[in-house]
């Protein structure tokens, strides 16, 4: 978990200390802290952050051209997606770019005076978030940022219209672009702000984007559209639901969920050995992740791993875990008592309660014996890998999570042992 943002002066004396400070002028005057974190329209000579990486201070320069490519201030003939796409594949890549393309968003969307440019650079800063975080040295140091403006709409506003009036003259044509300047141009920049913290608060626990493959256009448009459409993974179960109102209106669970847990079996899951433990290829999961989210699953899918895969990260990514927060001790108290386990389901909300069932049920599918001498997942294996996606201890005590690690193993064995899940059969 994150550390409360740092304060401004914090902010302030970690710029002091880590920002590569620039020159301008035949005397080679420093420029001060306030103009390297404020908008450039111009170009820069060397990296924004101390680096001695020769590879990094070369691209830094190239980087801040895209970034102002992106934000509508610089001419190019790449649209947008390809801009946007060359960037975050350079700092994928690269590990020691990404806190270099985040303190230069920072620079370009402070005292910018285009609303159009400034939201433009909030969006690349979240479609960066997608796909990885930045290094913990930085990391408070952005977050910080980002939660100031949390609530900032007006006071951008208001700084729009000073910086206009600091620049242009009192004439007709300035009052024009005045207007145009100060008008919003789509979403708040408080709502960026407020994707921005949730997916940093994400990325800085789970990291960035895993695999081989390099970012596809693809990848970049569903970021991109995250900001405005939640996605079916990291959301909350009553989000899930809210957005398969219209095109699933009678399911009482959750599509995902059911598709996903179908197309294990229906690819021979039950009779794979080492389902839900052996992972599946990171790139077809990722592949696979992406047009979920886009309501489709694939006829070409074959290994039953890529699914299941997925599956386990659907649950793992919940806003808040299947059985939440508020009956994690009455969970691990009672992970020998079979009643008691049972009991516990039976209090759970309504929708909590349905989900957990689908999910046991199916794992019960898995612990019959006969699946079990092709799978080698007995019911303490199928355990194992499943708890740690349906239970989340809150301690940072290594001890604490340890222990409690075999009572949300055990809790989870009695339910697939002992629960009832017959009512669920057939639901969808």
């Amino acid at each position: 978990t994150l550390r409360r943002p740092i304060s401004p002066s914090s902010m302030a004396d970690w710029a002091s200390k880590n920002l590569n400070m620039h020159t301008q002028g035949i005397f080679r005057r420093r420029i001060s802290i306030s103009n390297m974190l404020s908008w450039n329209g111009g170009s820069i000579k060397k990296p924004m952050l101390i680096t001695s990486n020769r590879a990094i201070k070369k691209e830094a320069c190239e980087m801040f051209k895209l970034v102002q490519s992106y934000m509508g201030d610089r001419q190019t003939r790449m649209d947008r997606n390809h801009v946007a796409l060359v960037t975050v594949t350079k700092c994928w890549s690269m590990q020691g770019l990404r806190d270099e393309l985040y303190i230069q968003l920072i620079r370009q969307t402070t005292d910018n005076s285009c609303y159009r440019s400034l939201a433009w650079g909030w969006e690349l800063m979240a479609i960066s978030l997608a796909f990885f975080s930045p290094s913990p040295k930085f990391q408070s140091y952005l977050e910080g940022y980002i939660y100031r403006h949390l609530d900032s709409d007006e006071n951008i506003a208001q700084r729009i219209r000073e910086l206009v009036d600091l620049k242009t003259k009192k004439n007709s044509k300035s009052r024009k672009k005045r207007k145009q300047n100060t008008e919003d141009e789509g979403l708040p920049i408080s709502t960026y702000a407020k994707y921005c913290y949730q997916k940093l608060r994400k990325v800085a626990v789970t990291g960035g984007k895993k695999g081989l493959r390099k970012p596809t256009v693809e990848e970049i448009t569903h970021a991109r559209n995250a900001i405005v459409t939640p996605s079916l993974f990291g959301s909350s179960l009553e989000e899930i639901m809210l957005r398969q109102q219209d095109m699933y209106p009678g399911n009482k669970l959750p599509w995902v969920q059911t598709q996903l847990s179908q197309q294990v079996l229906a690819l021979g899951g039950e009779q794979t050995e080492g389902i839900f433990r052996v992972p599946g290829d990171i790139d077809e999961v990722n592949a696979l992740k992406l047009q979920v989210d886009q309501w489709r699953i694939p006829s070409s899918l074959s290994d039953p791993n890529i699914p299941a895969s997925l599956l386990k990260l659907w649950y793992r990514e919940l806003e808040e875990p299947v059985i939440p927060q508020q009956f994690y001790k009455e969970c691990i108290s009672n992970y020998e008592n079979p009643d008691a386990a049972v009991a516990v389901v039976q209090h759970l909300p309504e929708l909590n309660r349905l989900v957990l069932c689908y999910l046991i049920h199916f794992l019960q599918i898995f612990a019959q014996p006969s699946n079990v001498g092709r799978t080698k997942m007995d019911v303490n294996n199928l355990a194992m890998v499943m708890a740690p996606n349906c239970l989340r201890c809150q301690s940072d005590d290594p001890r604490v999570i340890f222990e409690n690690t075999r009572k949300e193993m055990s809790f989870l064995r009695m339910l697939i042992v002992h629960l009832d899940t017959s009512s669920i059969e057939g639901l969808l």
